[in-house]
């Protein structure tokens, strides 16, 4: 499903080259829960905007349902990215002028789909994320783990076969963090989702199948939870 070969990220800030990724390769099947972990500066955000097409490796190549994504045009990927892949920030990247419901219609509107024929899917979504009742909110009007929970439901707009998560739990309490990582986990077990998320949670981690330990832009260690 996700294959990294000898990736490398190498970023110029003036002068300077700072390394993020250094020589990287792993491989990730369908369906799994990969928790990425390491301190800041380790490489675990640089990693999940390569598979999302979200950023380009300086060398070495990165795969994703056996297309080379990093040799795609920018168009090209962004459509890729667009039904393939899901994003979960830790910082939800809500509309704040929009509803809840608005939110998770917006990328199907975006495609040049008619809102009305998703209305349906909408529904669905919310329902999922236990939003059913919220749908008329703004996110200001929702509190941090439903503001997540919408994130993650407008994630799953397109019932993407990948769900990238970066520090989702960061700016949650405990209890909320605890629900979010069960919703997702949910969602890989039913939905046979592919999830890599990236965490400096050890606990947050422990719901992951695999945790990939990063340091230096490398692979320290990898084990199973």
């Amino acid at each position: 499903m996700i294959r990294l070969i000898d990736v490398h990220k190498v970023y110029k800030q003036g002068r300077n080259e700072i390394t993020a990724l250094d020589g990287l390769s792993l491989d990730i099947q369908k369906g799994e829960f990969v928790a990425v972990m390491g301190p800041s500066g380790s490489g675990k955000s640089t990693l999940l905007h390569l598979i999302g097409g979200l950023d380009r490796p300086t060398e070495g190549e990165v795969l994703v349902d056996n297309r080379i994504i990093s040799q795609m045009a920018d168009d090209e990927v962004t459509l890729f990215r667009r039904v393939k892949i899901g994003f979960v920030f830790q910082f939800f990247n809500l509309l704040p002028t929009l509803t809840a419901e608005e939110n998770v219609l917006l990328p199907l509107i975006l495609d040049g789909r008619p809102g009305s024929d998703h209305e349906p899917r909408v529904k669905t979504l919310l329902e999922r994320v236990g939003l059913a009742g919220r749908r008329d909110h703004l996110p200001e009007e929702l509190s941090g783990g439903e503001m997540q929970r919408l994130a993650i439901a407008r994630a799953l707009a397109f019932n993407p076969p990948i769900l990238l998560a970066d520090e989702p739990t960061g700016n949650l309490d405990s209890r909320s963090g605890e629900s979010i990582l069960g919703l997702m986990r949910q969602i890989n077990r039913e939905e046979r989702c592919t999830v890599v998320m990236a965490t400096h949670n050890r606990e947050a981690a422990g719901y992951g199948d695999r945790i990939v330990q990063l340091k230096d832009g490398k692979i320290e260690e990898e084990s199973p939870r």
